[in-house]
């Protein structure tokens, strides 16, 4: 693994700081990143940088970017989630989730340098989660809910990951074959390891099955701490894969019974012979020989790789440091936000080298999109004053006009009779009862313009009718009475009668 100096150079690739290498394969090497996210967000994430001479090839590119496609479907516990792809400057680069940990081909050769092997019981829990993991990807499904029918077809110790908290995760899809995959295999070319390889992926056909008979070669290995299929060159070792003789793992190492039934069956060459599917044999495992629980696995695995594990958790705790120091918040949004190296909308980071026309971050075009939509607040304030002004306008308007019928309203049902108010101060007085009931809508509009009139109103008084009745009182705007007096001569009807010479009562006619 190589140093990453916080103080050295470090190269952003779209919103990722690239640091030094983890570890280092054939098609690929992977390094500590850091997500540099707006608003101080941040998280170390492991990133897959193509090589060069790699990313030039198409059908490598097109290999690379199905690793990523298929991994972004399989999400189960046991596999390692992919997160991102960026492209940039003729190169790729996959962003998974740093998992701290040691592989299994190194735990094996740690067991195997101090004299032993793993315990049985850590190997059956490390491989019970490599295969449930493998059952997922196999299952895995599509967007439109069709089978994907993965293979993952590069199973090894090298791709099993085990990590200090216990949890197996499979990683490496790189050489998975799907239903529907964009890539082709160039023809007569393996790929993936050849001492792992089932005798029909040799031949070119291959199935689920395929990475069970994978499995239970490293379980072999990982129980044995030796290797199964070995040789001085590819011959010797495709000729052992084909018809070797493959010895029990009990035959180097006590084991519990049954066990070496249970791996004898997953390395039949006869894929009929083997289990139908990861699953399948992981219950097997699990039924055959007691497994460690997550807390025991990962307290061994700290304490057989504690040396490296404490160099790499001493890397990230410097690289998360120096990362919260040199990238604030609005250096960050710079550089989610810019377009190409150098553009102008803020300083650079000291020793940051940015790539070449990072994508622009969604957050940063989503918070963008939401203020350019927003209203300005005066506008805002202007349409609410405007609108207050004009409902009081309207509502006056409206008092105005109920006014003006209540008073017509009453007449029109007298036969024209006039209303003669009072001068009492009284602001509204209840009316007495009368024949005729007046229609609803009338007693509403009589009871609004009441209820808003801007002076005291006038006490309006009964008055006889020829039936022996009373008109009832009907509450008269100012406004309106004094129109109403101005345009018809006023009328004494107080008292409404006068008295002949023998003393009788004679009404007034304009008082009837």
């Amino acid at each position: 693994m190589g140093n990453a100096e916080p103080s050295a150079p470090v190269r952003v690739v779209g919103r990722y700081a690239l640091y030094g290498e983890i570890a280092a394969g054939g098609m690929a090497t992977v390094h500590f990143g850091r997500l540099l996210g707006p608003v101080g967000f941040s998280r170390t994430v492991a990133i897959k940088r193509l090589h060069p001479q790699f990313a030039k090839d198409p059908e490598f590119v097109s290999m690379f970017l199905d690793e990523a496609r298929l991994a972004a479907r399989i999400r189960h516990p046991n596999v390692v989630p992919t997160l991102d792809v960026v492209a940039t400057q003729g190169e790729l680069f996959l962003v998974m989730d740093y998992v701290q940990g040691e592989s299994l081909s190194k735990l094996i050769r740690i067991a195997r340098e101090q004299g032993g092997c793993i315990p049985g019981r850590i190997t059956a829990g490390i491989l019970v989660g490599a295969l449930h993991g493998l059952h997922a990807a196999h299952e895995a499904k599509n967007e439109r809910g069709e089978p994907l029918n993965i293979v993952h077809r590069d199973i090894s110790p090298q791709n099993i990951l085990v990590g200090s908290d216990g949890v197996t995760r499979v990683l490496d899809f790189g050489v998975a074959k799907a239903a529907g995959r964009i890539q082709t295999t160039r023809e007569g070319q393996l790929k993936g390891k050849l001492a792992y390889m089932a005798p029909e992926q040799i031949t070119g056909s291959v199935t689920r099955q395929t990475d069970v008979y994978a499995a239970a070669i490293v379980l072999w290995e990982a129980l044995t701490g030796r290797r199964l299929f070995s040789g001085d060159n590819e011959g010797a070792i495709l000729a052992k894969v084909m018809g070797g003789v493959v010895d029990p793992p009990s035959r180097y190492v006590p084991l519990p019974p049954g066990l070496d039934e249970v791996v004898l069956r997953g390395l039949q060459r006869d894929m009929t012979q083997r289990y139908a599917t990861a699953r399948e044999f992981a219950v097997a495992l699990e039924r055959c020989t007691g497994i460690a629980s997550s807390t025991e696995t990962g307290e061994w695995v700290e304490a057989m790789a504690h040396t490296t594990l404490s160099q790499r958790a001493s890397k990230v705790a410097e690289i998360e440091s120096s990362s919260s120091t040199t990238y604030d918040a609005t250096t960050i949004e710079g550089l989610n936000t810019s377009t190409s190296a150098g553009a102008p909308g803020g300083p650079e980071p000291s020793g940051v080298r940015p790539a070449a026309d990072p994508p622009v971050s969604q957050a940063s075009q989503m918070s963008s999109l939401s203020v350019s939509k927003e209203s300005p607040p005066q506008n805002r304030s202007t349409v609410l004053y405007v609108g207050l002004a004009g409902g009081a306008f309207l509502l006056l308007s409206l008092s105005i006009l109920i006014g003006a019928l209540a008073l017509r309203g009453p007449r029109a049902a007298a036969g024209g009779a006039q209303v003669e108010p009072s001068t009492h101060p009284s602001a509204a007085v209840a009316p007495l009862p009368t024949p005729v009931a007046p229609t609803a809508a009338s007693a509403a509009i009589a009871d609004s313009a009441t209820s808003t009139a801007a002076a005291p109103t006038a006490k309006p008084t009964a008055r006889p009718t020829a039936g022996g009745g009373t008109k009832p009182p009907v509450g008269v705007h100012p406004t309106a009475t004094a129109t109403a007096t101005a345009a018809t001569p006023t009328v004494n009807c107080d008292p409404p009668y006068t008295l002949d010479a023998s003393g009788h009562k004679k009404w007034k006619p304009e008082c009837m």
